[in-house]
């Protein structure tokens, strides 16, 4: 690509820290950052040495220096944020969750495709190289028929209710923070499920989701077990079992990981590691650039229309579960 586009940063918090020190450390350019005020913009920008600080999201995307815009704020703001971008003409890539739930996905996806411009869900995982060369292994038959998927994302999250993890307010619960990842993962293996079973606990106080079990049904048969807790370290690790072979992948699995292929009788067939330059999360922001560059919309790996029917797929637990956030409609609209 003979030209980066100049990425601008919307919010301050964890993640947007994250995602931005590692488009730096990979040679994306960050041109500026914006906050809802210019005191936490001027810490971020100083701290990862950002041109231009922006005392409002406003300001932000409609800073001519700027090309892109990544979205790191609190679910329940997702679609104003991605609305707000869009209409600046920005393309945007936003963190996962998509949104609250399918019908705000939807309607950021036709904004999107309304205006020309490029809308990606940061679910980084998809692009991670380990599964870059299962999705390869997959293609290629190397485990036979596919018999099922098991995978935990299980994490000791902070107890205190005044937490976002914690807050009803602010999306928080286990499915949208952790379980989103095995759900899109099985989504990426095997399409669209045939049928969602889920279970769940709530937590004491403020009655988000502490702990689901989802099960995933595939007309072929083969099924999804995923499981995902808030308030306890699991292994975080994932299984594909196949009638020829399968497929180990070791902590932490939804990070860059190493796997192994390993035969019925236990023989391993190949063992892939590589090393991957800080987080892993610039390889999403390289796939939009790839994709602005050529001229397209819709990316392979992750179309826009998977991310609305995962979104489906996470409303489906949740109307199980019985669980709906404030201001939602009936359904989780």
């Amino acid at each position: 690509m003979s030209e980066r586009l100049r990425w601008g940063i919307l919010g301050t918090g964890w993640i947007c820290g994250q995602m931005t020190s590692d488009l730096i450390l990979t040679g994306h350019a960050v041109s500026a950052v914006g906050s809802r005020s210019q005191q936490a913009a001027d810490a971020f920008a100083a701290a990862h040495g950002i041109p231009t600080a922006h005392p409002s999201y406003e300001a932000l995307v409609a800073d001519p220096e700027v090309d892109v815009i990544y979205i790191g704020t609190p679910h329940p703001f997702h679609a104003a944020n991605a609305v707000l971008a869009l209409e600046a003409g920005k393309h945007v890539l936003l963190e996962k969750p998509f949104a609250l739930n399918r019908a705000e996905a939807q309607q950021i996806v036709d904004l999107a495709a309304e205006k020309k411009l490029v809308v990606l869900e940061a679910m980084w995982t998809r692009w991670l190289p380990h599964m870059l060369r299962i999705r390869e292994l997959l293609a290629a038959g190397a485990l036979g028929e596919l018999r099922s998927l098991i995978a935990d994302h299980d994490q000791k999250l902070p107890s205190d209710v005044k937490h976002r993890i914690q807050n009803p307010e602010l999306g928080g619960g286990a499915l949208l923070d952790l379980g989103i990842y095995p759900v899109s993962f099985a989504w990426d293996v095997f399409g669209e499920p045939s049928s969602v079973y889920a279970l769940s606990s709530p937590t004491p106080v403020t009655g988000v989701d502490q702990n689901d079990a989802i099960v995933l049904g595939y007309p072929s048969g083969a099924k999804a077990v995923i499981n995902t807790v808030l308030d306890a370290a699991g292994p975080n690790t994932a299984v594909l079992v196949g009638t020829g072979a399968r497929i180990e992948i070791d902590p932490v699995w939804y990070n860059p990981a190493s796997f192994s292929l390993i035969a019925p009788d236990g023989t391993l067939l190949e063992r892939f590691e590589q090393e991957v330059p800080g987080r892993g999360m610039q390889f999403q922001a390289d796939e939009l650039e790839r994709l602005v560059a050529a001229g397209e919309l819709e990316a392979t790996i992750l179309p826009s229309s998977e991310t609305v029917a995962i979104m489906g797929t996470l409303d489906e637990v949740r109307r199980q579960i019985g669980l709906r956030y404030p201001g939602e409609r009936a359904g989780g609209g």
